[in-house]
């Protein structure tokens, strides 16, 4: 039985519970994830109101609902929380034995404690894992189809201050305590994780344990944006590379681009024509500002992948060449003109991308939403894919995306959970597959890529494409990363035709209705290929 464990640094609880909630109902293996949240109280099914004593948002908090067992909890930095999204054995009657499963998770929590000196245990009558009369680790589940959700909540070093504005799980002559404060010295929290796994492992019984990490990084470290030109010569990003060294990857001396990666420029009618018609229209494209290297076969072939909301983008990924300069107002006459193009190019099957615009309210929803609708009013017949950013992962934006029902929804994981920060700092891994989980949720057909050649490792890829698929995900691309300019990351090796021919046939293997898998593939190579054969959006 194999234990898929994920460190996925700091997490907003609705993203966790999204990815929660896709692995629970769609993935067939078990799940262990680990987790800090931002500032957080959760009411479970029992809690009271009145068992918070203050409006959370006076004290940086966010105040949700939360469908485990219990009463209001916290969840804050210095917390390690766990959520096991496991399937339980038949207890009776195909019932499951949910306290069996409760005192199984205080038992390894009791036993992780005294591999740090800490002795715990449990105190009758309440649940939890408790140092005396002070409760250490909190623990609230919910168990439906034989599957298990939510879990515990470590309390290494968080803010115990923050417990003071609440009835901690109802309990009102009882204190909390943490790791930090029964050793007088702060744990290391990557440490405790590990015997965390290790304990789980050993009380859970499974076999084989695959495991990937984001990047740990110091708990006040700045997690903003980066600009490539910052502390950059023209020559070495550095940056990025500091960034790529701290996820462990050695740059080796730069290679030649192989024979399989090169491209002959063709400027031929089909491509002049697309050239003329997109500077006619005043529109942009990924292909040209992203510098795609299919661009001569898909426009010689009249097929481009729109990007709107302009040209300059709210973020400086590592690999990305799109200007970062700081964005142009929001073009309210671009949808109709995409929707032109569409129909002047007789497309079957439309892409459209975007920059990322984190300056705007909803992330320009509103604009994918007036594209879709445009597209539609003049081609009827016309499938449309949406490329999309995460919109900060906020749930209203995404769901005026969603309502406009494209035909894909296809937003880019990019790279494995290790070099998303170097590669994307402003991203997130499990954001990213929080998103791609709520649009299958909202019932969607949902499109995710990734590129190699950034330092990962074919099990740290293989582990990615699992994941993808284990929410949901339906189509998949996979192709080589090519480096736009030196100040950008480096090609840290080339994979070869041999090696994407077999990264495809493991996806294939995993239940993908379409997989592009090759050195060329970018996201929306033989995009409208992908699509054929998937069920039609519905309105």
């Amino acid at each position: 039985m194999t234990l898929q464990v994920r460190w996925l640094g700091r997490v907003p609880y609705a993203e966790a519970d999204a990815l929660q909630r896709a692995l629970h109902s769609r993935s067939v293996d078990d799940h262990l994830l680990l987790l800090e949240h931002p500032h957080v109280y959760t009411m479970g099914s029992s809690a009271k109101a009145e068992h918070v004593l203050v409006d959370p948002a006076t004290v940086g908090a966010d105040h949700v609902s939360a469908d485990r067992g219990g009463d209001v909890t916290y969840h804050g930095p210095g917390q390690l929380v766990g959520y096991p999204i496991v399937s339980l054995g038949e207890w009776r009657a195909g019932q499951r034995d949910v306290a069996a499963y409760v005192r199984r998770l205080e038992a390894v929590l009791v036993a992780v404690l005294a591999d740090f000196g800490i002795e715990a245990g449990r105190s009758e009558g309440y649940p939890g894992v408790w140092v005396g009369d002070e409760k250490v680790a909190a623990i609230g589940v919910r168990v439906a189809r034989g599957r298990t959700r939510h879990g515990f909540a470590l309390n290494v070093d968080p803010d115990l201050a923050m417990f003071d504005h609440i009835v901690p799980c109802g309990i009102r002559d009882r204190q909390v305590t943490s790791m930090a404060k029964c050793l007088g010295a702060t744990p290391d929290l990557r440490t405790v994780a590990d015997r965390i796994v290790a304990r789980f492992v050993e009380f859970f019984g499974h076999d084989v344990v695959e495991r990937h990490d984001v990047v740990w990084r110091e708990r006040d470290a700045d997690p903003a944006a980066f600009t490539r030109g910052a502390g950059a010569s023209a020559e070495r990003p550095v940056r990025l590379l500091g960034r790529l060294a701290a996820a462990g990857v050695t740059v080796p001396e730069a290679a030649a681009r192989p024979g399989w990666m090169k491209v002959k420029a063709s400027f031929d009618d089909g491509y002049l024509e697309m050239k003329q018609r997109v500077r006619r229209l005043d529109l942009h494209t990924v292909c040209e500002s992203a510098g795609c290297p299919n661009i001569f076969e898909c426009w010689a072939d009249r097929t481009a992948t729109f990007m709107i909301l302009g040209e300059r983008c709210t973020r400086a990924c590592g690999f990305c060449l799109i200007d970062t300069r700081y964005p142009e107002p929001v073009d309210l006459d671009e949808p109709e003109r995409v929707a032109v193009a569409v129909r002047e190019m007789g497309l079957a099957h439309a892409v459209v991308t975007c920059v990322a615009r984190d300056d705007l309210a909803d992330g320009g929803a509103a604009v994918f939403a007036a594209t879709v609708a445009a597209i539609r009013r003049e081609n009827p017949l016309t499938r449309v894919e949406l490329l999309i950013s995460d919109c900060k992962g906020d749930e209203a934006s995404l769901a005026t995306i969603f309502a406009s029902r494209p035909d894909v929804l296809n937003h880019n994981l990019e790279t494995v959970a290790r070099l998303q920060r170097a590669a994307r700092p402003s991203a997130g891994y499990a954001r990213s597959l929080a998103v791609l989980a709520r649009a299958k949720d909202a019932g969607l057909t949902t499109k995710s890529g990734l590129i190699v050649g950034l330092g990962e490792t074919v099990p740290e890829v293989r582990a990615a494409i699992r994941d993808l698929r284990a929410v949901g995900v339906d189509l998949l691309t996979v192709g080589q990363y090519l480096q736009p300019t030196a100040r950008h990351l480096p090609v840290v090796r080339w994979w070869t035709p041999e090696e994407f021919d077999v990264l495809g046939a493991y996806a294939r293997d995993l239940g993908f209705a379409h997989v592009e898998c090759g050195p060329l593939v970018r996201s929306s190579y033989h995009a409208r290929a992908g699509a054929d054969g998937m069920a039609p959006a519905t309105p």
